[in-house]
C-alpha cells in the first residue's frame, strides 16, 4: 500500500474519530433542545467539566480509566442538580430567558474553573496500555488511543440508539417529545423524563471531554469551541434527531479534517459551507423533527 493511500486513510480515521467525539456532545444537545425545548448555551461547559474532572482525578488515581469511573457519577449528579435548581423553572419560559441563564452559567462555570484549576493548559497522561502506535507503513503509524476513542464512541452511539428505539424509557422520551399532554394523561411522569434526558445530555458531553483530554489537552475556554461546532451538527442533522446528529457529526468531522489538510487557509469556513449546502437542500436538516 502506497504512503499516499495510507496518509489518506489516516485522515479518514482522524475525521471519523473527531466526528464521533462531536456526536457525544451534539447528541445530548439535540436531545435537550428537541425534547425539552431548552436552548442550552452552557452545554459546551459540560464538555469542559469532563475534561477537568479527568485531569484532576487522573492525577489523584494515576489512571484515566479509574478517573472516568469516578467522574461519570459526579457528572450525572451535577446534571440532575442543575436541572432541578436552574433549568426546571425555564420550561415554560421564553427562549430569551433560557439564553440569558445558560450564558450566565457559562460565565459562572468558567470563573469556578479559573479559581480551582487556574488558567494554565494541562495535560492528561494516556493509559499505559494504550500508549503506543500501530505501524501502518515504514514512516506512518496511528495512535492506538485514538482507535480506542472511536470504538468507545461507537459503543455509546449504539447504546444510545438502543435506549431511544428499543426501551420503555426511549418510548416515553419519544412520546413525550411528540405530545407531552397525552403522555401525562397516560400516567407517565414527564418531569422525570426531562430529568433523565438532561442528566444524560450532561453525562454524554462530560464523557466526551474525559476521553478527549489526553489528545486535546485541558485548557480554558475549551467548551466554547466545541459548543459552536455542536450547534452546527444539530442544525445539519435536524433538531431532536439522534440519527441526524450521528450523520452530521461524521460529515463535519471529515469536512473539517480534510479542509485542514488540503485547504488550511479555508479550513475555518469548511464546516459552515457544508451547513449552508445542507440547509439549502433540506431547510429542516437531514432528519428534521423530534427525537429519532
Amino acid at each position: 500500500m502506497s504512503d499516499s493511500l495510507v496518509f489518506f486513510l489516516i485522515q479518514v480515521l482522524n475525521g471519523v474519530q473527531y466526528g464521533l467525539l462531536l456526536f457525544l456532545v451534539a447528541s445530548g444537545l439535540t436531545l435537550v433542545f428537541g425534547i425539552m425545548g431548552v436552548i442550552n448555551l452552557a452545554h459546551g461547559s459540560f464538555y469542559m467539566l469532563g475534561a477537568y474532572l479527568a485531569y484532576a482525578l487522573t492525577r489523584l488515581t494515576g489512571n484515566l480509566f479509574f478517573a472516568v469511573l469516578l467522574a461519570m457519577p459526579l457528572a450525572v449528579v451535577f446534571g440532575l442538580a442543575l436541572e432541578a435548581l436552574l433549568f426546571r423553572p425555564l420550561y415554560a419560559r421564553d427562549h430569551l430567558y433560557q439564553v440569558l441563564l445558560t450564558y450566565g452559567l457559562i460565565l459562572a462555570l468558567e470563573e469556578m474553573r479559573s479559581l480551582v484549576f487556574g488558567d494554565d493548559v494541562h495535560g492528561v497522561a494516556l493509559p499505559r496500555v494504550l500508549d503506543f502506535s500501530i505501524h501502518l507503513t515504514g514512516a506512518l503509524s496511528y495512535p492506538a488511543y485514538r482507535l480506542f476513542m472511536s470504538a468507545m464512541c461507537l459503543v455509546i452511539a449504539g447504546g444510545l440508539w438502543l435506549l431511544i428505539q428499543k426501551t420503555r424509557l426511549g418510548m416515553a422520551i419519544r412520546a413525550g417529545a411528540s405530545n407531552r399532554e397525552m403522555v401525562q394523561s397516560l400516567g407517565i411522569d414527564v418531569a422525570w423524563i426531562y430529568r433523565a434526558v438532561f442528566a444524560l445530555g450532561v453525562a454524554l458531553a462530560a464523557f466526551a471531554g474525559m476521553i478527549a483530554a489526553p489528545v486535546a489537552s485541558v485548557f480554558p475556554g475549551m467548551g466554547n469551541q466545541i459548543l459552536i461546532i455542536s450547534f452546527v451538527v444539530v442544525v445539519i442533522g435536524g433538531i431532536g434527531s439522534i440519527k441526524g446528529a450521528f450523520l452530521g457529526s461524521l460529515l463535519i468531522g471529515l469536512a473539517d479534517t480534510f479542509g485542514q489538510v488540503f485547504a488550511p487557509q479555508l479550513a475555518g469556513m469548511t464546516v459552515y459551507v457544508l451547513m449552508a449546502a445542507v440547509l439549502l437542500w433540506r431547510p429542516a436538516g437531514l432528519f428534521g423533527g423530534k427525537a429519532r
